[in-house]
């Protein structure tokens, strides 16, 4: 009995990669990150974070493709919020899986930086 393929997103998961996409939708920049956010990956996120040029940034990151994050996420995140908002812009997560969502919780970060429970709610004016 031939084996199903593994889609990336759970490759990314179960080896601790990660992989970030970046897309546009109307001037918001959305950040895809797939698998593991901890302190030998959080730099993706943070080099993708780091190439905003907008004047007011508007940016979501999508963590729906993400399994696991450690501190190393959650500063990567208010170190990026304060970037954002010094700049007059915003951030906003969208669709946390529930491990997410339970360390953005615990440290009460979904206090300062606003989380939706699906991209397109994020999106929104």
């Amino acid at each position: 009995m031939a084996e199903e393929p593994v889609p990336d997103r759970e490759r990314a998961g179960q080896t601790g990669g990660l992989s970030v996409a970046t897309t546009t939708t109307d001037g918001i920049r959305v950040l895809h990150p797939t698998g593991e956010i901890d302190h030998h990956t959080c730099g993706r996120l943070r080099q993708a974070l780091n190439e905003l040029t907008a004047d007011r940034p508007r940016v979501v990151v999508d963590m729906s493709r993400v399994t696991f994050m450690d501190s190393s996420g959650i500063n990567t995140l208010i170190a990026a919020y304060k970037h954002v908002t010094a700049a007059d812009g915003w951030i906003r997560i969208a669709a946390p899986t529930v491990p997410v969502l339970r360390v953005l919780q615990l440290v009460r970060l979904d206090g300062l930086i606003t989380c939706y429970p699906d991209l397109d709610q994020a999106l929104a004016p």
